[in-house]
Parts: C-alpha cells; sequence; structure tokens
C-alpha cells in the first residue's frame, strides 16, 4: 500500500513537472531596443503590447524592452508621441529592434495637460500651447521673455527696464484677485521653485499654459494663478 503511495506521489509530481515544462517552453522573451530614426537616439517610454491582448510593457531610460510572449507567432505594437506607431510580427525571433519615424502632423495635434497628454480636439478646459519653433527667432535669452506677446491673456512684462531683470508672468489678468502672484512652473511633472528662465530655450519640446479651474485643478491651490508646463526634449 505504502509502495503505491509513493509511486502515485511520484506520479503527480513528475506530471507536474511536466506541466511546469511545457507552459515555460509555451512562453517566449522577446526584447530588444528602440531608436529614432533620425538622430539613432534611445526613446524611452515607448510603448510596446502585444497586439489583441493587453500585455505589454515601456522602453526604459536607454530604449530598451522584454516582453514574454505566448504567442511567437504574434504581433508586437510600438506607440510614441510625435512618431508614427509601428507593428512588428514577432515570426518567431527573440530579438527585434525598432528604428521609430518622426510624425510631426500627429506631435501638432498633440497638447500636454496636467494628467498626461490629449488629442487637441479632445481638450474641454481652457489650454494653450505655444510654437516652440518660433520662439527660437526671437531675439532674448530668457524663456518668459519669449512667450511674450505668443499667448492670449498671459501678460507678461520686465519688472525694471533693465537687461536680466525680473519678469512678471500673469495668466489671470493684472486686475484679478490673484493678478499678483507667479504661475505655478512644472517641468517635466514635477513643480518647480522660481520660474523657468534658468533652462535653455534650445532644450524645451514644447509649452502649455492652463488657463482655468478644470485644467489647474490636479495641482490645487498652487494653481491659483494657472499653470506653465513644461516638457524638455529627451536623449
Amino acid at each position: 500500500m505504502k509502495k503505491s503511495l509513493t509511486r502515485l506521489k511520484t506520479a503527480c509530481f513528475v506530471f507536474a513537472l511536466f506541466l511546469a515544462c511545457y507552459a515555460h517552453a509555451q512562453t517566449t522573451t522577446v526584447s530588444g531596443t528602440v531608436t529614432s530614426a533620425d538622430d539613432g537616439l534611445a526613446l524611452p517610454g515607448v510603448n510596446v503590447v502585444v497586439k489583441g491582448t493587453t500585455n505589454g510593457t515601456v522602453t526604459d531610460f536607454d530604449g530598451n524592452y522584454s516582453l514574454d510572449v505566448s504567442d511567437t507567432n504574434g504581433t508586437l505594437m510600438f506607440s510614441y508621441i510625435g512618431f508614427k506607431a509601428q507593428e512588428i510580427p514577432i515570426s518567431g525571433n527573440t530579438t527585434i529592434n525598432v528604428s521609430m519615424q518622426e510624425d510631426a502632423a500627429a506631435l501638432d495635434e498633440v497638447v500636454v495637460v496636467g494628467y498626461g497628454t490629449q488629442i487637441k480636439r479632445e481638450v474641454t478646459g481652457s489650454v494653450q500651447t505655444v510654437d516652440v519653433a518660433e520662439l527660437a527667432d526671437i531675439p532674448v535669452t530668457q524663456v518668459t521673455q519669449k512667450l511674450q506677446g505668443q499667448l492670449a491673456g498671459v501678460q507678461i512684462n520686465q519688472t525694471t527696464g533693465k537687461p536680466g531683470e525680473g519678469i512678471n508672468v500673469r495668466i489671470r489678468g493684472q486686475l484679478s484677485i490673484s493678478g499678483g502672484s507667479d504661475p505655478l512652473y512644472v517641468v517635466d511633472g514635477f513643480p518647480i521653485a522660481g520660474n523657468i528662465n534658468t533652462l535653455n530655450p534650445a532644450e524645451i519640446e514644447s509649452i502649455s499654459v492652463l488657463k482655468d479651474a478644470a485644467s489647474t485643478s490636479l495641482y490645487g491651490s498652487r494653481a491659483a494663478n494657472g499653470v506653465v508646463l513644461v516638457t524638455t526634449k529627451q536623449g
């Protein structure tokens, strides 16, 4: 009886081990690097998803990704803001490197808001974006000076006439209750103390200004005077 029980336990163990090995054999790890076709730089934060599933990951700071897939005949989808989405068949490969093309038209339609990004036509709050390319032609060194005259309802002026002196930015208007305070500046998702004049204008990718309560609610009372969102170039 004991021998039969021992044999049964052994058989169950072998069967369980077989199932585990079989399941492992059915899962393949696909990895690779995602770069920009324009300059060859790594792209961090690219979404990599197995088409038709919720199985996905994002690339790390160096543009690398690793994803376990159960179907080696499936398709990987790569998407990133400002770049054309790609679909690449796995075809049994374990290494898939991707070079993504910029999509200028798609980038123009994307607006950076406090809680991520939205397509411009879907934005319901009061949000304005600045054409950063045009700022390059304005012959001043401070970022806030470059914004002068670029945004409706935003008043920007120097505290004195001396070069390099402080600059006042008023989003809610000079005559409003909160008109005597500067807006909140958020750079790459992090609120900063002071203004953005220490940033190199050449390193700025986009600037959005959030004006109304609906747009600024994420930041609470700190955003009572509006929010200036700055996204810097990656890589």
